[in-house]
This record gives structure tokens, sequence and C-alpha cells, in this order.
């Protein structure tokens, strides 16, 4: 590969760029990065990672193999009509917009591409990102694997239908805040039960990476983890039958199924936008 562009230079553009560089994927000075007018934050991203950056999109996306769309969803539109005269069918697009469809890149695009639409999660940030890619048609296997390998560096990938996306946006993608609010009420009734916050914190952390480990390294289901920890008549059957009494378990699968009910609907909006432009 002789050179990848982003467009965007956000959280998760840095996130992909410390991967790639730690990972070896790609030469950092092959990594070509702009942004809409942050020369400051491109002048950050240089310095610390040692990429090459640009304002001039010929110089930008000239011989570019791999194109990253890493901007804002809402930039979209106003982005990539800056940049198609310059894609070229041989490029490969790989999408991180979260709600952008494939279908809704071509259209922006005016022309058939090869596409790889991404929903990796924030945790990409420190190489932990549950990432889910879709492709489309004209995507070769070569392609796909080379885009899977390039979000191995920031995480664990799975290759998905489009159409479950929404899915994976409304479970994994969102996902970390879910479990950032239920570190926030550990932390808040750890509090009133008497513990010092910085104690608290560790003690939670521990026991959310070990609960996570449980679950990865054994072939017992979570429900059968919960069992083992949950003895008659004592501590945690206590304190699973308050979470019981307020349907807490019932409430996180809404959660998921509405974070994933908005997700289809931004995506049928933006798309619904786009046709009635063109």
């Amino acid at each position: 590969m002789k050179k990848l562009a982003i467009i965007g230079a956000g959280s998760m553009a840095e996130a992909l760029i410390s991967g790639m560089v730690e990972n070896q994927f790609i030469n950092k000075k092959q990594i070509w990065v702009t942004n809409r007018r942050n020369e400051e934050r491109l002048n950050q991203l240089q310095e610390r990672y040692g990429v090459s950056t640009s304002y001039e999109l010929t110089e930008l996306l000239e011989e570019a193999d791999i194109v990253v769309l890493a901007m804002k969803p809402k930039d979209a539109a106003s982005s990539i009509e800056l940049i198609k005269p310059y894609l070229k069918r041989e490029m490969l697009i790989v999408s991180v917009l979260a709600g952008v469809s494939i279908e809704s890149i071509e259209l922006l695009a005016e022309k058939s591409l090869s596409v790889v639409r991404a929903m990796p999660n924030t945790s990409a940030a420190i190489g932990k990102s549950a990432t889910a890619i879709a492709v489309n048609d004209h995507v070769s296997s070569n392609q796909r694997n080379l885009v899977k390998n390039m979000f191995d560096t920031v995480g664990l990938t799975t290759i998905v239908e489009e159409e479950q996306l929404d899915a994976v946006t409304g479970l994994s993608g969102s996902g970390p805040a879910y479990i950032y609010y239920l570190v926030e009420a550990m932390e808040k009734s750890a509090v009133e039960i008497g513990l010092e916050r910085e104690m608290a914190k560790e003690l939670i952390v521990q026991t959310l990476v070990g609960a996570a480990e449980m679950v990865l390294k054994t072939t017992k289901t979570p429900e059968q983890l919960r069992r083992e920890v949950t003895s008659p008549g004592g501590t945690t059957e206590a304190g699973i039958k308050v979470l019981e009494s307020h349907h807490v378990q019932h409430a996180f699968i809404n959660c998921i199924k509405e974070a994933t009910s908005q997700s289809k609907r931004l995506g049928v909006a933006l798309t619904d936008g786009i046709k009635a432009v063109k």
C-alpha cells in the first residue's frame, strides 16, 4: 500500500493513526491527514505520530489506496462534495461515519466505489475497540482483509452485513456509555456506603475487568456465572432482587433496542435527504 488518506482529524482518526503506527500497519509517512480548518490539530498529529498533513486535495488524495472518511456525520455531504473529483474507482473508501449508509456515500460521490462501512467504538483510543465492518459488492476479498487488519490495530474486528450495523451501533457502538453509566452508579453507591472514592474506583474497575475476563475465558453463560455468585439468602441475592424489582435487565434491553432504532432513523433521514437533493 502506497498511501492512506484520512479526511477528518478527530478522536477516532487519531485512534486509528495511533493503532496503525504502533502496529506498523503502514509507514507513518504514508498516512496523510486533513481536516476542515484546524491547522493546529494537524500539527499536533504530525508531531505526535510523524504523519503527513495537507490542505491541498491533489497532494492528499493522489495515488491514495485507501481514503478514510472520519469527519463528523453532519459534514459528510459537504466533505464528500469537495473530494469527489479526486475519488477513483480503484480507491477503497472506508467510512467510520455513524448512520451514513454505503448507498449514501455512493450517492454523494456520484459514482460506484469500493466502500467499507465500519462501526468502531471509543475504546479504539486504548486499542480495545469492538469494531464491525460491512462491505459493498465492489470490495475484493483482499481489500476486505486489508481493512479488517487495519481495524485490528485498535481492537477486535467482526465482519457483518450492512443491515446489522444499526444493531451493532446500539450494542457495542454506544455500549461503552452504558458501562460508564453503570460505573457512575457504583461510584455514587460506594460514597453512600462509606467508601473513599479512589478506593472504590479501583475496586469497581477491577471488578469489571475480572467479570469481563470470566465471560471471555469460560464456557459458562453469563446467567450461569451470575447464579454461581448468587447464594440463597446471601448478599448478592439481596442486591439482585432490588435490580429485578426495578426491571433493570428489561431497561437495558429496551435501551439497546432504542439506540438501534435511533441509528436506523438517522440513517434513513440522511439517505432520504440526499436523494431529495439529488
